[in-house]
């Protein structure tokens, strides 16, 4: 498609002006007329020199980071190659997927050198965590003479996942930090024994179970050897993350979602240093995702693909569902870490009797977020008796939660009640203070 430039709307602009001199000067006439004639002429020779050359001259290419995270930006690189003997210049517009943020907008000039190429780097923020689609350019490639352009669609898919923030967590490889816990003096417990995980090599000794002979290690020491085994200490961390209404309330601008998402991550990457299995499970009205828990690097990509794709959603939460998928897919014993909210004793009943279903199996902590709004209306001093009304259900909503969460205790459930803001730390905090009682 050829659209007219600016170039040639500002001369017809002024050809336009001219006409009314044909009235004046009848003779001028015929030039004036003359002058358009030639000038929509130029319009089709631009055109058609821009639409014959640039058919295959101009090729675009995309080097993006293979994800984001909320609140890093991360450079995005182009690289245009221009196949013709003349320098192209391009007008850019792009449909950017709707969790990036480009600067100035999306819409930029490039200008490629005849028979060579040009790369641009763009610095992009991620506007929000999720995942989106999208990448399409529309170019406008400008004619020799300026006055058209030569619109043209380019496809260039772009899948983009935008992962929650990383603001906290440490950066090391995962062997580092586990060594500098150990120079620090915290260590693992290790008792030795009859549990299956191989822990050395020593020769045998008579009173010593035959079965843990190894043979091979044996022929090549010419004496014989046996296994040293110790207790299994991995343990098993599953994060359930509730998706539903209670968690799409905003806080200070922000859903109380993304605290828990960061939360989860925090906590994730902290059993996954601490070389146990990890796993997720996201719901709402549904199952959203699930995925078992494992150990290492891998785990902790898997969980971060989860987490980016987490939405919240305005409907009650199904905990039967919920529940019953996590006793159907989690025989062994683990550490349960529910993100949610209650209101009162009514409205989370189904949350209470549910819950309390996962002892005596499972380890089950309960990590609710307090709306700070609610407890800031609570302590305020009314002025008017509007005010006064206001506080006094502010305060009957508050005490309502309590109990709510004081039957979770009741119910052998663990609860942390804390601000959104501290819900990472926190969770954190009382997963290592478990793992130092031997409760996990």
């Amino acid at each position: 498609m050829i659209v007219p430039a600016r170039r040639w709307y500002l001369v017809a602009a002024g050809l336009a002006v001219l006409a009314p001199a044909a009235l004046l000067w009848p003779a001028a006439a015929l030039v004036w007329a003359l002058a358009d004639v030639l000038w929509l002429l130029a319009l089709v020779v631009d055109g058609w020199r821009v639409a014959s050359a640039s058919g295959n001259a101009l090729r675009a290419e995309r080097l993006p980071p293979p994800a984001f995270s909320v609140g890093r930006p991360l450079p995005v690189v182009y690289r245009w190659h221009n196949h013709s003997v003349r320098p192209l210049v391009v007008r850019v517009r792009e449909e950017v997927p709707a969790p990036l943020d480009f600067p100035a907008g999306s819409e930029r000039t490039v200008r490629v050198p005849p028979a060579g190429s040009l790369s641009e780097t763009l610095e992009v923020s991620p506007r929000r965590r999720g995942t989106g689609t999208g990448g399409t350019l529309h170019l406008r490639i400008l004619a020799p003479f300026g006055l058209a352009w030569k619109q043209v669609r380019v496809a260039l898919p772009w899948t983009v996942t935008v992962y929650p923030s990383f603001s906290g967590i440490p950066l090391r490889s995962l062997a580092t930090a586990a060594q500098r816990r150990r120079e620090a003096g915290r260590r693992s417990v290790r008792r030795l024994g009859e549990g299956r995980v191989f822990e050395s090599l020593r020769e045998w000794v008579p009173g010593d179970d035959t079965r843990t002979v190894d043979w091979k290690a044996t022929a090549r020491r010419g004496k014989v050897m046996a296994r040293h085994y110790e207790d299994e200490r991995r343990q098993r961390v599953l994060l359930v993350l509730d998706a539903g209404r209670m968690l799409t309330a905003l806080v200070d601008g922000r859903p109380r979602l993304e605290y828990a998402i960061e939360a989860a991550l925090h906590l994730a990457h902290s059993a996954v240093e601490h070389d146990d299995d990890v796993g997720v499970m996201i719901f709402a009205d549904k199952v959203q995702r699930y995925v078992a828990p494992a150990r290492g690097r891998r785990a902790l990509r898997a969980i971060l693909d989860a987490l980016a794709a987490a939405e919240g959603r305005l409907v009650e939460s199904n905990y039967p569902e919920a529940f019953a998928v996590l006793a159907a897919r989690n025989r062994k014993r683990a550490f349960a870490v529910l993100f949610t909210d209650v209101i009162d004793r009514t409205a989370s009943d189904a949350l209470l009797s549910h819950a309390g279903t996962l002892r005596p199996r499972h380890l089950p902590l309960a990590v609710t977020l307090r709306d700070s709004g609610l407890d800031r209306l609570a302590m305020r001093r009314p002025a008017t008796e509007s005010e006064a009304f206001e506080r006094a259900a502010a305060e009957e909503l508050l005490q309502s939660r309590a109990d709510a969460l004081a039957e979770m205790r009741r119910r052998g459930l663990l609860v942390a009640d804390v601000p959104p803001a501290s819900a990472a730390t926190a969770v954190v905090q009382a997963y290592d203070r478990l793992k130092r009682q031997g409760r996990i």
